[in-house]
């Protein structure tokens, strides 16, 4: 465009049809020059907002990445928290285990593995284990055991342990 600007300017170009098409050129380099020009802008515009989007993005990241650390912490406290927790109910455990006779473990082991429950308390006439009322002639057997007698539900079958509530 400035080459054929120079040549009209200086008067080298005498063909009036010469003159004519490189006039007509200079136009059309003008029309695509401001055309590209809007393109670039175009793409200019494109970028800053992919630029703006990726740095929301990086910050959005971050602050995930604390959150997600965060809670891994709480998760790892809470989880050291419950293997404490678990230490000392398996050492009481253990301790309970002791007096306990091994036949009367086995049935509770045995009894833990079907129900998940091996024992459930008896209150005001009802297993807490299978949440049924026992009838009056299975409470009237449960009154006349002896007190270290293994009592157990007839419907669910789990270990039956009296307690002052147990309505007997």
């Amino acid at each position: 465009m400035d080459r054929d600007r120079t040549r009209l300017d200086a008067g080298q170009v005498s063909s009036p049809r010469e003159l004519e098409n490189l006039q007509s050129e200079i136009v059309s380099l003008n029309r695509r020059q401001s055309d590209l020009e809007e393109i670039v802008l175009d793409v200019m515009e494109r970028q800053e907002a992919a630029e703006l989007r990726r740095k929301t993005l990086t910050q959005e990241e971050s602050a995930l990445a604390r959150q997600r650390d965060e809670v891994a912490a709480r998760r790892d406290a809470a989880l050291g928290e419950i293997g404490e927790q678990e230490e000392k109910a398996g050492s009481l455990r253990a301790g309970v285990a002791a007096d306990v006779p091994g036949e009367l473990l086995d049935l509770y082991g045995k009894l833990r593995a079907q129900h998940g429950v091996g024992a459930a308390a008896l209150r005001r006439g009802r297993c807490e284990g299978c949440h049924l009322s026992l009838n009056t002639v299975d409470l009237a057997r449960i009154r006349a055991a002896p007190p270290d007698e293994v009592l157990r539900c007839e419907e669910c079958r789990r270990i039956l342990v009296r307690t002052p509530d147990s309505g007997l």
